[in-house]
């Protein structure tokens, strides 16, 4: 039987690349389901994607390190 790859060699760029096409993919499924089209998915596939994408997009942001320097003034955005 075939294992799953556990090593995964991903630049930032590419994760930001994933992240930036799951914002596409989830804006775009949220308007199907507000203009009530079905142009994507039926809706209870669509709900069920769009709750997928969020999850993943918040594994994705648990998983960054912020930056704060240790020394000095922090002045936050």
């Amino acid at each position: 039987m075939a294992k799953h790859n556990r090593n995964f060699e991903l630049t930032i760029e590419d994760i930001d690349l994933i992240e930036a096409a799951l914002h596409v993919t989830k804006r775009d499924l949220s308007m199907d389901l507000l203009e009530g089209t079905q142009a994507m998915l039926p809706a209870d596939a669509a709900e069920d994607s769009l709750r997928k994408i969020d999850d993943l997009l918040g594994r994705l942001h648990n998983q960054k390190i912020f930056y704060r320097p240790s020394k000095g003034t922090y002045l936050g955005g």
